[in-house]
């Protein structure tokens, strides 16, 4: 190989890493539990020799990013990749991952944007994006609303268990589930179709939807939700909203480290 004053060109070290990169990341999708690859299924997978994919691993294998069986001499992901995993969780802040989204949501739907965690038995609005030319919401950073009035309340209530409910529901508004056994069928609707709805419940004249966002866990713990008055967001709209405002959490999720 050419080398520039002792040194490997950049390029080539750049394409050795993306090579390496390759390696790693088939493993991590092709692996299956408890087993692992060989060198064989390696190099004819990635279309590189066995002696290349040999020389690409053994940097990750001593880095612990890989593991080989001294029985089999297949490669599985090792332990470096939870320690990596774990680092990369550990510094995750909820508000910054979804950020962009929250962003992107207001100018698809030109409406405010909320941000909330589960803080049984309410939930915590701990950002809020929104339109400086529409009306603005009441909504408060820090503030705190009921699980079972609000979209956002509704779309994590809807992947907690049933003991999860809360003891008492009372009316905010006339349009206010109040019934158990009602909320339970509004809480499977919201399972089956991926985002709950705020009719008038919590507060008279706005509509409000969310989906849930899911962690590394698979779990719910927080929502994100687009409101606006009933007058912009109309029950046709809501229909529109919806898909949106779930494929904005679906990404916020995987962000999170969730494999939905």
């Amino acid at each position: 190989m050419r080398r520039i004053f002792g040194r490997v060109p950049e390029r080539n070290q750049s394409a050795s890493l993306r090579r390496a990169l390759a390696v790693l990341e088939y493993v991590r999708d092709h692996a299956h539990p408890g087993g692992g690859l060989t060198l064989t299924q390696l190099s004819d997978a990635l279309d590189l020799t066995k002696s290349t994919v040999l020389r690409l691993a053994t940097p990750l294998v001593e880095s612990r990013l890989l593991e080989r069986c001294r029985r089999t001499g297949a490669y599985r992901l090792g332990h470096g990749t939870l320690a990596l995993g774990q680092s990369y969780l550990a510094s995750l802040d909820l508000r910054a991952v979804a950020s962009d989204e929250a962003r992107q949501l207001l100018a698809a739907a030109g409406e405010t944007v909320h941000l909330v965690v589960y803080d049984p038995p309410h939930v915590v609005y701990i950002d809020k994006v929104e339109n400086q030319a529409t009306v603005r919401m009441a909504s408060r950073i820090g503030s705190r609303g009921p699980l079972h009035c609000t979209a956002v309340g509704k779309a994590i209530l809807a992947w907690q268990p049933d003991e999860a409910l809360p003891e008492e529901l009372p009316a905010r508004t006339k349009y206010t589930i109040t019934d158990p056994d009602g909320l339970r069928r509004d809480l499977a609707k919201i399972r089956q179709r991926g985002y709950a709805v705020d009719d008038r419940e919590n507060e008279p004249e706005v509509r409000c939807v969310a989906a849930p966002l899911f962690n590394h866990a698979n779990t719910v713990s927080a929502a994100i939700s687009v409101s606006g008055l009933t007058s912009r967001i109309t029950a046709a709209r809501v229909r529109d909203l919806g898909p949106m405002v779930a494929e904005a959490a679906a990404r916020i999720s995987r962000k999170l480290g969730s494999t939905r």
